[in-house]
């Protein structure tokens, strides 16, 4: 099919979830989108059969990762082998609604300094509840950010795209003349704040990150990780370590690190702790712990 629209390739990374990664290309597919490379990657599934994935989409390109990298490592795999000259990266369990491709692919080709676009992402089981619509700068010590609009009702209150700090790593698009000068994304944290990063690099690089009001996307979210597991609490805890320290520098980190070492980290166990949520009080003890083993660990400055 020949087409104006140019090639956007689609990265979503699959991990024991082969029936949900098929409902998100079916949806995909039928959101209307003239010009698509799919690459979906498995993350080395242990108790999934992934091969059902190509044998329902056989257009898609798969790959089959040998290890379980992360999320950043599964979309750089998806990355080095996009020919698209957009790369639109989301989780394989969202919907795409008809539209929203080309309109994401609209704002980043009006403007050359536009290097990374979101739309507004809402909730799948409740389509009227917000998840994403912008997000606020990151604290200077506490490696703390809030999502715009998190948890509210959409009354139109955010139908205007305008500038972000961050863009929600379940749908993100950017280009690969941004790549090939910033880097592709960091793969430090295996699993959360791996896109906030990138944001950051993309930004200091001179590019601007836009919240697209008119692009819409549905997210299930946590199905890999579970919401509120103690598996996504150890590494959010963990990764604000490492976002610190590859994103502060002098008595600026010093401070950051001693108030998450110092009242964060016992806050963050505490609370849960007093609640009876001894698994997720456990994980938090085990992301200080991981914090005070790797104080002076230059590899996650890489």
């Amino acid at each position: 099919m020949t087409t104006d629209l140019p090639l956007v390739s689609v990265i979503t990374i699959n991990y024991n979830q082969s029936a949900v990664t098929c409902e998100m290309l079916k949806s995909l597919y039928a959101s209307g989108y003239p010009n698509l490379e799919v690459i979906v990657v498995d993350n080395a599934s242990p108790s999934d059969n992934p091969d059902i994935i190509k044998e329902r989409y056989p257009q898609i390109v798969f790959i089959k990762n040998p290890v379980n990298g992360g999320f950043a490592n599964g979309n750089n795999i998806g990355i080095r082998q996009a020919k698209g000259q957009y790369l639109f990266m989301i989780n394989n369990d969202t919907e795409v609604p008809a539209g929203t491709i080309e309109r994401l692919v609209e704002v980043l080709a009006a403007d050359p300094q536009t290097g990374l676009v979101c739309p507004k992402i809402k909730y799948f089981d409740d389509r009227d509840i917000i998840q994403y619509a912008g997000q606020t700068k990151m604290s200077t010590f506490g490696m703390r950010s809030f999502i715009i609009g998190y948890g509210e009702k959409d009354t139109g209150q955010y139908e205007k795209s305008k500038e972000t700090y961050y863009v929600h790593g379940s749908a993100m698009m950017t280009t690969k003349e941004v790549i090939s000068k910033v880097g592709m994304l960091p793969e430090a944290y295996f699993l959360y704040y791996e896109e906030l990063d990138w944001c950051d690099h993309i930004r200091k690089a001179g590019y601007k990150l836009m919240y697209v009001h008119n692009a819409v996307m549905y997210h299930k979210e946590s199905l890999s990780t579970g919401k509120n597991s103690p598996l996504k609490t150890y590494y959010l805890k963990r990764n604000r370590m490492i976002f610190l320290r590859r994103n502060r520098s002098g008595i600026t980190r010093f401070i950051a690190m001693m108030y998450l070492l110092l009242i964060a980290y016992p806050k963050n166990m505490i609370m849960p702790f007093l609640k009876g949520d001894f698994k997720n009080a456990r994980s938090v003890a085990r992301a200080y712990g991981w914090g005070l083993r790797h104080l002076f660990d230059t590899n996650i400055l890489n």
